[in-house]
């Protein structure tokens, strides 16, 4: 009998093996191979790496192309193929460009460069596919989601919706954050190897941690629709406290002349994780989101999203945000 039972649970557990491996067989192949292009910096005439993948038809009839953009300390190498996957199944272009890669270099971490890389893949697309130019989509999670609202505060006009995701917003008080006891861990020294510096190294030092935090611009974004996520323990188990988020959605309310979310419900969301007094609309269900809401704010077709989670984010939820905030300003 013992011997009986030793096969049956081998053969059971061979049987679960092939299982998982199927599974996993099945995801993968939900994901196409993404293609290796290059496009010339119009800037400083470097070549720049970017991927890509687009539906057959997409050099016959218009198509949304959306720009991913890879996290902090990552490149356009980085392994997003659950964006992927959620872009694949909506039938839009993907670009994954690399901007510069890993922000610990001066030509990094939202320069003027790294800016600008991100336009010239955005022009390559529109140069290789029919794009519809009503529906150019950029979204980034974490060093992605930072890049985003920067391209938003400072491009405004070449975006047609931003979705942003748990992304620093102020480097400056990032840098602080990420400071103990004065001395500069991870993020700290890769912000002073990008910037030349701490914050109050220099006048022209201090002007690039301005010119290089989204915060600082949000306010000229006009009528772009961006969507800032975040989910509420980040800062506390994850490394991007939620005042940046919260920061940015008040710069964007300040720019429309609308209401901003007050120093006190930050200091309590930040501190407490939840506001002793929620507004009706700060509960609400978001299309995608199965998470607990905890703060909704609106300003225009703009808005800031906290909810029940950490340093991470979900496509469902960005996909389903970024077709309807689109569909709401075409005629």
């Amino acid at each position: 009998m013992s011997a009986f039972r030793s096969w049956f649970q081998s053969i059971s557990m061979a049987m679960l093996l092939l299982t998982l491996v199927a599974q996993v067989d099945a995801r993968d192949q939900d994901v196409p191979e993404t293609q290796l292009a290059e496009t010339i910096s119009s800037l400083d005439g470097s070549s720049q790496p970017l991927l890509w993948w687009a539906p057959e038809t997409a050099t016959r009839q218009p198509t949304p192309l959306f720009v991913f953009l890879h996290s902090w300390s990552a490149d356009y190498t980085q392994d997003n193929s659950k964006w992927l996957r959620e872009c694949v199944a909506h039938g839009w272009i993907w670009l994954h460009p690399n901007f510069r890669g890993i922000n610990q270099t001066p030509a990094a971490c939202g320069s003027p460069l790294a800016r600008q890389d991100i336009l010239d893949a955005v022009d390559f697309a529109c140069r290789q596919w029919k794009v519809d130019r009503s529906a150019i989509y950029l979204a980034g999670v974490s060093g992605g989601g930072h890049m985003s609202l920067l391209m938003a505060g400072h491009h405004p006009d070449r975006f047609s919706a931003v979705s942003a995701w748990v992304g620093p917003t102020d480097l400056a008080e990032w840098h602080r954050f990420h400071t103990v006891n004065g001395q500069p861990q991870k993020y700290a020294v890769m912000i002073e190897k990008s910037l030349g510096g701490p914050p109050g190294t220099s006048p022209a030092i201090d002007a690039a941690y301005r010119d290089r935090s989204p915060v600082f611009h949000l306010d000229r974004s006009g009528d772009l629709p961006i969507s800032i996520w975040a989910g509420i323990e980040d800062g506390h188990s994850g490394s991007v406290p939620v005042s940046h988020s919260l920061h940015a959605f008040n710069a964007i309310a300040r720019g429309h002349g609308n209401e901003p979310i007050s120093d006190q419900e930050i200091t309590e969301l930040v501190t407490r994780k939840s506001l002793s007094q929620p507004r009706e609309a700060d509960q609400i269900a978001v299309p995608g989101l199965p998470r607990k809401v905890l703060l909704h704010r609106q300003s225009r077709t703009s808005s800031v999203t906290l909810f029940e989670g950490g340093h991470e984010s979900l496509p469902e939820a960005a996909f389903l945000w970024l077709k309807k905030s689109t569909a709401a300003t075409k005629p």
